[in-house]
């Protein structure tokens, strides 16, 4: 039976949320707090519930990125991912290659942005860190929050759902239909994970801490 195991990358993978992360490295401390500041009622409604998640994290990702260039934005996913190889966990780096040794499929699937969650591989589909050698490019796989680009500048809106909850479990389904066909084995650390670590046969939650 097919093997593919899911990791859910902030918070799992890495020990804090990259998009605050990148957001403060991209625009500085002091915009950074300016635009959460803004945005801080909404923030508030999000987490009592009041407001959907996906709204609120494109309200935000618009007011630092609407207008800005493809080329400039992927420029400080790669530069983010290089100068923040502190933020991913050993350990978690150690289960994706184990999983891969042993002939799995592995995604990460993430709420963030998947630019820059892509920019901690390479071309080859390797971690810049030196912890993973990581070759079959076929065998891993980022399936994470898209961005819309129009006429090369980013729009600030989401081109597909927030990767977040349920659609984690949707993204999967829509890679692999036949959920008899496969064992599923999924790593999470919050309730963003809640239906994707339910829908696994095994799940793992906060593994590696």
């Amino acid at each position: 039976m097919k093997q593919i195991v899911a990791f859910d990358f902030d918070g799992t993978l890495t020990t804090k949320d990259t998009l605050i992360e990148f957001i403060r490295y991209a625009c500085g401390t002091g915009a950074f707090v300016k635009g959460f500041l803004r945005y801080a009622h909404l923030l508030v409604l999000m987490k009592l519930g009041l407001y959907p998640n996906w709204k609120a994290k494109q309200k935000v990702f618009a007011h630092f990125f609407e207008g800005m260039k493809i080329e400039e934005f992927d420029g400080l996913c790669q530069r983010f991912a290089k100068d923040n190889q502190h933020l991913l966990r050993p350990k978690g780096i150690e289960a994706i290659q184990q999983a891969l040794d042993k002939g799995a499929e592995v995604l990460i699937v993430s709420a963030s942005i998947d630019n820059w969650v892509y920019a901690f591989f390479n071309t080859e589909g390797r971690f810049f860190c030196d912890i993973a050698d990581i070759t079959k490019e076929p065998s891993l796989c980022v399936v994470g929050t898209q961005i819309e680009i129009k006429d090369g500048l980013l729009t600030g809106r989401f081109l597909t759902k927030n990767c977040y909850g349920q659609e984690k479990v949707n993204r999967i389904l829509a890679l692999y239909p036949n959920r008899s066909e496969y064992h599923l084995t999924a790593y999470g650390d919050s309730r963003g994970d809640k239906e994707l670590l339910a829908f696994a046969d095994e799940s793992r939650y906060k593994p590696f801490r």
